[in-house]
């Protein structure tokens, strides 16, 4: 018998319905009264960090080609009769799916016919059909969306900076895996990771919207599959402390030279302590980094940088947590300098208060207007059910973060012989302001 849980949002009075399936599936609804439309998500705990595993029975872990998570994405939409964007088409609904370092979601987002769509993604997700010739088909197709992406500049530098971050977690590596390592895949393989994931008790269903929880569980009822819990279990290469390289350097046809400036922080525990983590390392670069900053305004009156300039938050899974500001400059090096010296200035001085007060009261604005949002909604929940956490405890802990808590993170986690420095320029320009 599936349990049924209300989450009540203390803030707004809404109310999340979790329920426990008796397949294993963590449902999660947000009916929200008033709204015309209706955004789905079915997620599963699988993205492109999961190569090393093994399931339960198995003595010994087994390593799969890098990218095969986001191979699996691919060939889910394909089935024996038809491509299920065809069905999405007759129903009216955008449907998609994406890959992540930690999750694959498919998704769609529909004002009618929200019972049809929720029928279609359910049979879509758990009705796989590989073959040799539908994988050779594809493998063409992602090998040029691998290729597109490596002329990506933007691409180029997110993975530049990883990769000089860290020596051996997956986390460097292209969520797309690279054109040899796609070329290792097969039908068989794709069958085997896809029942060791996208097992039921490793997946959720998270709807927000114009929906009503008894029909979506009705339609759950006679549609999900019961199945073994695979009970699967990740390895990852033990990570050490330092980073990689202190420097990388890309080479693109590009007129203004682009960085990222990265900090590696210890990586936290899986849960709560860990969104804590990310929220507070994006709400202390925030603070010291943005365009009301005065180190902000002193670098844009000297040339050094335009309003490009800023911190692009914190990003953390399972095994890492970092940090990074980013831009435009002919002289990155003179950047970092003045980033590093912003940093001792703060840890001997602190910071301005009344800034990290504004900043933290902008996060919460974000998160609050998502709660009348069904596509935030929805994705907040299934964010939640990655991290093992409730709907509503980001801002639960967004209210409990401190300056003080900023403060010390500063002092005792921001070390300045953990960052690297990637820079995409032409080669010409390359250490330009080593000069």
């Amino acid at each position: 018998m599936s349990k049924i849980e209300l989450i009540r949002d203390e803030l707004d009075g809404s109310v999340c319905r979790h329920i426990t399936h008796d397949t294993g599936l963590h449902i999660y609804v947000k009916e929200m009264p008033g709204f015309t439309s209706t955004h789905a998500l079915f997620a599963t705990h699988y993205g492109s960090l999961n190569n090393c595993f093994r399931v339960r029975g198995e003595a010994e872990f087994s390593e799969v080609p890098e990218g095969i998570a986001h191979f699996l994405e691919h060939k889910l939409f394909e089935n024996e009769d038809c491509d299920a964007f065809e069905l999405y088409a007759q129903t009216g609904a955008d449907a998609n799916a994406y890959t992540t370092f930690d999750h694959t979601a498919y998704l769609f987002d529909c004002t009618e016919n929200v019972y049809d769509s929720l029928r279609i993604l359910l049979n879509t997700v758990q009705n796989p059909y590989f073959t040799k010739e539908n994988v050779d088909k594809e493998m063409g197709i992602i090998e040029q969306e691998i290729r597109m992406g490596l002329d990506n500049v933007g691409s180029a530098e997110f993975y530049g900076l990883l990769g000089g971050l860290y020596h051996t977690h997956p986390v460097r590596i292209q969520i797309a895996g690279s054109v040899e390592s796609i070329h290792q895949i097969d039908a068989d393989l794709l069958y085997r990771c896809y029942h060791a994931f996208y097992d039921l008790h490793n997946m959720a269903l998270c709807i927000a919207g114009n929906v009503e929880t008894e029909k979506v569980l009705a339609i759950c009822d006679e549609l999900l599959r019961p199945g073994e819990d695979m009970q699967v279990e990740q390895r990852f290469a033990d990570e050490p402390d330092t980073v990689a390289a202190d420097r990388v350097d890309i080479i693109r046809p590009i007129k203004i030279p682009v960085f990222t400036l990265g900090f590696k922080l210890p990586p936290r525990p899986h849960g709560i302590e860990q969104r804590r983590a990310e929220l507070c390392a994006r709400l202390l670069f925030e603070t010291l980094f943005n365009n009301s900053a005065p180190v902000f305004n002193e670098m844009l009156e000297e040339g050094l940088i335009n309003y490009e300039f800023g911190s692009d938050g914190a990003m953390c899974g399972d095994g890492y947590l970092l940090v990074s500001v980013s831009g435009e400059t002919e002289r990155p090096e003179a950047v970092r300098d003045r980033v590093f010296a912003e940093i001792r200035r703060a840890k001997a001085e602190g910071f301005d208060r009344d800034c990290f007060e504004r900043v933290k009261r902008v996060s919460y604005g974000r998160i609050v207007r998502g709660l009348c949002i069904p596509e935030a909604a929805a994705s907040s929940m299934m964010m939640a059910w990655m991290l093992g956490t409730t709907p509503g405890d980001s801002r639960r802990i967004l209210e409990t973060l401190t300056y003080e808590d900023a403060l010390a993170m500063l002092r005792d986690e921001i070390d300045l012989d953990k960052t690297t420095l990637c820079v995409v320029h032409q080669e010409e320009a390359a250490h330009a302001d080593d000069q």
